[in-house]
């Protein structure tokens, strides 16, 4: 069973609060979680955090996966130095954060029209004047 740490959503329409949780991962988001181990409430001014660094600090030592908005929670809440000072190693579990895509490059009809063709073609040489003699040399 792959056991997960994430955030769970409760409160009204436009209004969240968040439950963080340690659930199967199989689980829908607001569905059936193991233990509530704290709570988030982003809409204060300032956030409101609030975790059971022991309970999380276990089910980290149990193998438990945040996500990672969880992980993030996590860090301010200063989980990770628990689990660091509890294990006496850096965290495996902990995630990496994802890379940003490339975004795709997008040319403008201006930059990609061809350059006037004055302005592209070479300057032709200057003709040969005939030679003053009369002869053509």
């Amino acid at each position: 069973m792959a056991v997960k740490i994430r955030l769970m959503r409760v409160g009204k329409k436009k209004q969240p609060t968040y439950r963080v949780v340690v659930a199967d991962g199989r689980s829908p988001r607001d569905g059936r979680f193991i233990e509530i181990i704290g709570q988030y409430a982003p809409r204060n001014e300032p956030s409101v955090i609030l975790v059971d660094s022991d309970k999380a600090v276990a089910w980290l030592q149990k193998g438990a996966q945040p996500t990672e908005q969880a992980a993030k929670v996590l860090a301010i809440a200063g989980v990770w130095d628990a689990y660091r000072e509890a294990t006496g190693r850096d965290a495996a579990a902990k995630p990496a954060p994802r890379s940003a895509k490339p975004k795709a490059v997008t040319e403008t009809p201006a930059a990609t029209a061809p350059a006037p063709a004055a302005a592209a073609a070479p300057e032709p040489e200057p003709a040969a004047e005939p030679a003053a003699d009369g002869t053509d040399a």
